[in-house]
């Protein structure tokens, strides 16, 4: 009767889940694309439409889907999310929580896209859907949507299942519609680092300020998949994708990864000794009027620092359009100003062009310019209650 029970069990599980029907044939492990990202022009293609394990990859599509549900406003960056014991008992590599812990949506996206957290990516799943399975399914409705024909996922971490696959092609498209889709978010896939209580955790992706433009997206790891890396990257205006899949080591395809989004630029036309350093650098303008500086309250009772060339009431007064900027400090060089910048956007929820790098006395100043004065004093006070760099408002002409 067991037997029976089981095999009926087997059937019907086949038509509770699309992706059970299918029954995936995974040859060899590498291989690689690069597409123009404005174009849509491939640039170099290698097995692009054979079925390969996506590993961690999959995480981009799971934040895909925790986008979408932010943007719709299911949930918010400031939720907090409840650890269940099935996520946490999810292998490395993972955050480390304990069942009955909570964690914010805010801290699960960074999890997820530096540190690539199996456990989170379960907490995420069962949240959104009520369950992983649920999640998957929303997981790879979604990738039809896209015309990511050949992909379909099982779980929300890309740990091991023989019928969880993808294509090179599939995970440009991916990659090509996060950073349509979903811009205002993508900053969360170049942050180089992420503080988790008191710890300081290192993104994977070892080519973000290391390779020239390269500045997201994800890397990939299980025994079957081999090392695998999606990449975007911009130089001189002009933005590439790339995907590597099946690399023997780390190392290997980060070099490859290398050449090959070199090689890409150089079919666009832009060879490597053209190329202007990234990020560009803005030379900060003389202040002559007199400056005045006071304080605000933010949330949670942290203070704002404001500098303006009136007193407090003048914010009342000035104009919507005005340019405001938040400053976030000044560094001794433009790597460190610009990772200030990532965690300002992060925590500010501003798009990644509010960001720039002014060339000042002190070295390289990180500030989010381009707002409103009622805009910039929020955003601030959202940075300072969140733990994230110091800010000070600047006014127009400051």
């Amino acid at each position: 009767m067991r037997i029976i029970n089981f095999i009926l069990a087997a059937i019907l599980c086949v038509f509770c889940h699309p992706a059970q029907a299918y029954s995936p044939d995974v040859e060899g492990r590498y291989a690689s694309i690069a597409v123009d990202a404005d174009s849509r022009e491939i640039l170099h293609a290698r097995e692009i439409d054979a079925l390969r394990y996506p590993a961690s990859l999959t995480k981009m599509m799971s934040l895909f889907v925790v986008f979408d549900s932010i943007e719709a406003g299911r949930i918010k960056l400031d939720d907090r999310m409840t650890v269940s014991a099935n996520a946490a008992a999810q292998p490395p590599v993972k955050l480390g929580l304990r069942a009955g812990q909570t964690i914010r949506v805010h801290d699960a996206v960074q999890a997820l896209a530096v540190k690539s957290s199996n456990d989170i990516a379960v907490v995420l799943a069962e949240h959104i859907a009520g369950s992983e399975d649920a999640f998957a399914a929303m997981m790879t409705q979604k990738a039809r949507n896209l015309g990511m024909t050949r992909t379909h996922y099982r779980n929300a971490s890309g740990l091991p299942d023989p019928l969880q696959v993808t294509t090179a092609r599939d995970q440009a498209k991916l990659a090509d519609n996060l950073l349509r889709t979903h811009r205002r978010h993508y900053h969360y896939f170049g942050q180089e680092r992420f503080t988790w209580k008191g710890r300081t955790l290192r993104n994977h992706n070892t080519l973000l300020g290391t390779v020239q433009g390269v500045d997201g997206f994800k890397t990939g790891y299980t025994r079957d998949s081999g090392y695998n890396l999606t990449i975007s990257a911009q130089r001189d205006g002009r933005r590439i994708i790339a995907v590597v899949m099946g690399g023997a080591s780390g190392k290997s395809r980060d070099q490859h990864m290398a050449k090959l989004v070199d090689k890409a630029f150089s079919v666009i036309g832009l060879s490597p000794a053209a190329i202007t350093a990234q990020p560009k650098l803005i030379t900060a303008s003389t202040q002559s009027a007199p400056v005045q500086a006071f304080t605000l309250r933010g949330r949670n009772k942290q203070k704002v620092r404001v500098v303006t060339g009136a007193g407090p009431a003048a914010l009342k007064s000035l104009p919507l359009d005005q340019n405001w900027q938040i400053h976030l400090g000044d560094y001794a060089n433009a790597r460190s100003a610009q990772e200030a910048i990532s965690a300002g956007l992060s925590l500010s929820g501003l798009t990644p062009d509010a960001g720039s790098i002014v060339k000042t006395a002190r070295g390289y100043g990180a500030r989010l310019t381009g707002l409103p004065p009622s805009k910039a004093q929020e955003r601030c006070a959202a940075i300072a209650s969140g733990n994230g760099p110091h800010c000070f408002l600047i006014a127009p002409g400051g």
